[in-house]
């Protein structure tokens, strides 16, 4: 029986259409990623690259099939914000992002933003929520309500897209009511459709930001082991790692998901 399109797995599509040259999308998205990264950087002065990125500014698979790159940095107000790509980008598949784990200063959910090709289109974001959402109606309705609803609605019911389910089912339960999982068409209005959907939510996050209440600092310490719980799980639960072991490895893998997750920040910071 024929794979529903919206269950189908990254390999399915894969071997459908296993040589693709999506180099020009690779360049178009992350051209979009790695200026919504510069513009969360900018509004968080004193940031550093972090010492467990040295050397991955650009690397390889050992038969050369994937390359990318993996830069993370840290300071006031971000743990852990991520500019990364990883992909071949003559055999149709890239893995393309932009994340920023926020510090506990506030709880402003975190921003996650990944391009992909597969090689149709692929386009993944979230507003991971720092509070429980089914009880809390306030934090709720401030960052998934309103505006923020009726632009996930008209992207969600837009005919280009089509929903796109992971098999995985800690990435499930990790949907906040912002999120989207979605593939289409390998297009250039189909990326400007998500290159607007980008920097609408990028603008009405940084202005969350601007006018945030500071988390009170008795609720730091269990807000930062809420954080980097869902920080750790998230990466080593994804699904796509088995993939990733058929090309690097699985010891290789494991180190790729210590560095992606920041566990060595994490662990410096007491998390």
């Amino acid at each position: 029986m024929q794979a529903n399109p919206d269950t189908k797995t990254i390999d399915q599509f894969l071997a459908e259409n296993p040589d693709v040259d999506v180099s020009r999308a690779w360049e178009r998205s992350w051209g979009i990623l790695t200026d919504i990264k510069a513009r969360i950087a900018g509004r968080f002065p004193g940031l550093s690259l972090h010492p467990s990125c040295a050397g991955r500014e650009y690397y390889t698979s050992p038969t050369g099939e994937f390359e990318g790159s993996y830069q993370a940095w840290s300071g006031p107000g971000v743990e852990w914000l991520v500019s990364s790509w990883l992909g071949n980008r003559k055999a149709s598949i890239l893995d393309m992002n932009a994340t920023a784990f926020l510090d506990q200063q506030t709880d402003v959910p975190h921003f996650i933003m990944v391009f992909g090709t597969i090689p149709r289109l692929f386009f993944y974001f979230d507003l991971v929520p720092r509070r429980d959402i089914r009880t809390d109606r306030d934090y709720l309705e401030r960052y998934y309500g309103g505006a923020a609803n009726e632009d996930f609605l008209s992207l969600r019911g837009h005919p280009n897209f089509q929903w796109s389910v992971s098999h995985g089912t800690y990435m499930r339960a990790l949907l906040s009511p912002s999120a989207q999982s979605l593939s289409a068409e390998l297009t250039d209005g189909n990326i400007d459709i998500l290159e607007d959907y980008a920097y609408r939510y990028l603008e009405r996050w940084l202005g969350w930001l601007d006018n945030a209440s500071p988390v009170p600092e008795h609720e730091r310490a269990s807000l930062q082991q809420y954080d980097h719980t869902v920080r750790r799980l998230g990466y080593e639960l994804d699904p796509m790692n088995k993939l990733a072991e058929q090309v690097f490895g699985a010891d290789e893998v494991d180190r790729m998901i210590q560095l992606r997750m920041g566990a060595q920040q994490m662990a410096a910071v007491g998390g």
